[in-house]
């Protein structure tokens, strides 16, 4: 089926030069990631060699300006590679957590010495980057982080431990949220560059989830961690503010994701339904079966219309942080809703892994929970009452 033609409301956010883009995306996808997804499913990481050859395509780091090694392209781009991920079916890499969050920090709070010795070489794949903020007791609370940075002399010693983390296991370079000592006696929140060989830093196995099984997820420990004072990344107790900064486009990427993923079930779920026969016809022949495809794919377009919108505000920096909750919120849910119909439609073949939909099923529970629970992007939209 024809992806550009599924939904009846052509999308017009996106210029010629975005559509070669996708089609560079989509051919990487298919030669460098999908052949590895069953290794990658099977270990619970992805190979770093993908890092490299994504780099060698210009794939990584796409909005970092040129003078870093990136191509200092606008968001759309990044929702490019969102959606086509998505269309792979690929949790892993994660090029998102890679080169939208943890190059954007240092892009937007690092030194000039510190974006030239990390950024190029993100943006070839050399190093791989990491963002540890939740903790095993903290969840989505973020004033709740206990892991401290004390100095000492030239140093910071971090101690304490981190979980879910994202590229975790493969990761070279990671960004510590930590709880630092302010000069009026508070306790305020700072980041850090921290290196992954460093003494005193620990990586758990991949932890062992219900779906993403081809994105790495581990717990990290910082026993004792000294890094320089030149690594505090951004200004001293201000890492809540930093955090919180970028949080809209990153809750949109989720939401970019997740009606990417409404689509492409779609559209395997009706080309399934034509080719399979019960009582003498196709599935899609069967009322039910129309009727619940419909559905589905008019909330669909309703919610590309939005996100469609939103990509375009993010572009221009002026998404706000309840309009990426309501994406967050609403299209995560909606993901699911159309993933279940699709896997009851498929019947029994729904639930074999070795049929897409049973691992986009999988794959998209944990979109209503990381990124900052559904529970709390409804906090958020209530605060505009």
């Amino acid at each position: 089926m024809n992806d550009a033609n599924f939904l009846p409301i052509e999308r017009t956010i996106f210029t010629s030069e975005h559509d070669m883009f996708r089609n560079t995306v989509r051919r990487f996808m298919h030669d460098e990631v999908i052949p590895n997804l069953d290794k990658w499913n099977k270990q619970n990481h992805p190979d770093r060699e993908v890092w490299l050859e994504a780099g060698k395509h210009g794939l990584l780091c796409v909005t970092t300006p040129p003078e870093y090694g990136g191509a200092g392209a606008d968001r759309k781009y990044s929702a490019v590679l969102i959606e086509e991920q998505q269309r792979a079916n690929a949790a892993g890499p994660g090029f998102v957590m890679h080169s939208e969050i943890v190059a954007g920090y240092i892009e937007r709070y690092g030194t000039e010495e510190q974006k030239q010795n990390w950024l190029p070489k993100m943006a070839r794949g050399e190093v791989i980057g990491a963002l540890a903020m939740t903790e095993p007791r903290g969840g989505s609370d973020l004033r709740s982080i206990a892991t401290r940075a004390n100095p000492i002399g030239n140093e910071y010693v971090i101690n304490g431990n981190k979980t879910f983390i994202t590229n975790g296991y493969v990761c070279d370079l990671i960004i510590v949220a930590a709880r630092t000592d302010q000069p009026d006696g508070t306790s305020g929140l700072s980041l850090f560059l921290v290196e992954a060989d460093q003494e005193g830093v620990t990586k758990s196995l991949p932890l062992d989830k219900v779906g993403q099984k081809s994105q790495d997820a581990v717990e990290l420990f910082f026993d004792d961690v000294r890094i320089p004072k030149e690594n505090l990344l951004g200004q001293l107790g201000k890492g809540l503010n930093h955090l919180m900064q970028e949080l809209a486009w990153e809750r949109l990427m989720i939401a970019i994701r997740a009606v990417a993923g409404c689509e492409i079930a779609l559209e395997n779920t009706v080309d399934y339904t034509k080719t399979r026969n019960a009582f003498g016809k196709s599935l899609l022949e069967f009322q039910n079966t129309k009727f619940k495809l419909a559905e589905c794919k008019t909330k669909t377009q309703i919610a590309r219309v939005y996100i469609d919108k939103c990509i375009d505000l993010a572009t221009g920096k002026g998404l706000s942080a309840e309009a990426s909750a309501m994406a967050k919120w609403w299209c995560t849910e909606l993901q699911n809703r159309v993933l279940d119909e699709c896997v009851q439609l498929h019947g029994g073949y729904g639930y074999m892994l070795e049929y897409p939909i049973a691992r986009a099923w999988t794959d998209a529970r944990a979109q209503m929970i990381y990124g900052g629970t559904n529970e709390i992007m409804k906090e958020i939209i209530s605060r505009s009452f």
